[in-house]
């Protein structure tokens, strides 16, 4: 056990975009899709091209919060197994101070004619030994009688912290597969996706990522802005954070400051706001009141897909701020441009 211790053209945006993406991708009708097979599908439409893209991101994503969920369960298990470790280093100190007490005891009361030699026995540095053959002789009298069985009891209390500890270790190791996993499956999706979007030719694919990934103009953004009132001060914060991370990249795993994937997002924007969010979207959308999709004021979560793998931030004027996907930076986009699932009001 240790010892005790005191990572300039204005973009497209809405219908406009999404026509444009399509139309940038009209000639690619033989291009081929990866998914994780590594074996070409040729002659894809238009409309294929797109539609394997947009699915692989999406899986791409739903891998990204199961990451997050595993990086967050081996987070608080390591947490948890330092603190063992210091409670244990702790308990282990306090044992060893009570038996150089009832060792200096039994000396002195030896020293004086008081105890028989064989209490000797009670010096060895072999716990069992110490307690079996201190329980068996009654030279030490009823105060030391008690201190003993309080030893006996601190030893019983490492045991168990030893025990529990060891639990943790190899619950660790789970977390940490199911970690290495889910990182895997997060790359390998997205490698899919980009050697697809690689069979594109260059003025087409910077036609599709522009449109995939522009924000919105500055001029949407302010009616967005001014059209609805948020219902409390934290979440006007959460807003006013979230239109100040327009633009910012996406990148999976990342909680800000300057990068994010969408739950690490609106964590983010709520940190901001003095409101601790829990780390996926699977579980922020247990995070506060549930609202349908005709009480939305600014500030509320949206999530979309079954699996509920997507979350924004609302802002008003059926708008959301949220981070899409990899080569798609945060960005304020319609809550009806993907399947809605569920909202949540933070408290």
């Amino acid at each position: 056990m240790a010892a005790h211790r005191k990572p300039k053209q204005r973009p497209l945006t809405g219908p406009a975009a999404r026509t444009a993406a399509t139309l940038a991708i009209a000639t690619v009708a033989s291009a081929t899709a990866f998914e994780g097979t590594g074996h070409a599908e040729p002659n894809l439409t238009p409309a294929q091209v797109k539609a394997k893209v947009d699915k692989l991101y999406q899986e791409a994503e739903v891998a990204t919060e199961a990451y997050n969920g595993a990086k967050q369960k081996t987070q608080a298990t390591q947490k948890a197994i330092s603190a063992l470790q210091d409670e244990a280093a702790r308990k282990t100190e306090t044992l060893n101070a009570a038996r150089r007490q009832i060792g200096q005891s039994a000396a002195a009361q030896y020293r004086t004619g008081g105890i028989d030699p064989t209490v000797q026995v009670l010096l060895s540095s072999d716990a069992s030994q110490f307690l079996d053959r201190a329980a068996m002789t009654d030279q030490l009298g009823a105060r030391q009688s008690a201190d003993i069985d309080d030893i006996r009891h601190q030893i019983g209390q490492i045991d168990q912290l030893r025990t529990t500890a060891d639990t943790r270790f190899t619950q660790l190791r789970t977390d940490q597969a199911d970690l290495k996993k889910q990182k895997t499956a997060v790359q390998a999706k997205i490698r899919d996706a980009q050697a697809l979007l690689d069979r594109l030719s260059a003025p087409e694919r910077t036609s599709y990522e522009s449109a995939a990934a522009a924000p919105a103009s500055a001029a949407s953004r302010s009616v967005a802005r001014s059209s609805a009132v948020a219902p409390n001060s934290r979440a006007a914060q959460a807003v006013s954070f979230a239109y100040g991370a327009l633009g910012s990249p996406y990148v999976w795993g990342a909680t800000g400051p300057n990068a994010f994937d969408c739950s690490g997002l609106t964590q983010a924007a709520y940190r901001s706001a003095g409101l601790s969010l829990p780390r996926t979207t699977y579980t922020q959308i247990n995070a506060g009141q549930r609202v349908t999709q005709s009480q939305l004021a600014p500030g509320d979560l949206v999530f979309f897909y079954s699996g509920i793998s997507h979350v924004g931030l609302y802002v008003g004027g059926g708008q959301m701020i949220h981070a899409p996907h990899p080569g798609a930076p945060v960005r304020l986009a319609p809550i009806d441009q993907m399947p809605f699932a569920g909202a949540v009001r933070p408290g």
